[in-house]
């Protein structure tokens, strides 16, 4: 085992009586990853909408209607 070890085995039950257990926090690193991924989440929006609005969509024509569909009454007098 190596001294580091020791010390840590050592020093882990002094740690465990800090702690109250019914009240644990995310703490500064919980808001920092959860700020980072919002920060990321609004960049991908803005992206998407900046690429969403350069494309060029336009509708194919529709196909010209047949003279006799089906349905209608072709025999006319």
């Amino acid at each position: 085992m190596s001294a580091t070890q020791a010390a840590l085995t050592q020093l882990l039950p002094l740690a465990g009586d800090t702690f109250d257990k019914n009240k644990v926090t995310p703490g500064l690193l919980g808001f920092i990853v959860f700020a980072a991924l919002a920060i990321g989440v609004w960049a991908l929006m803005k992206s998407m909408n900046r690429h969403m609005g350069r494309v060029n969509f336009e509708e194919a024509p529709e196909p010209a209607a047949s003279p006799t569909t089906p349905g209608e009454d072709t025999a006319r007098a």
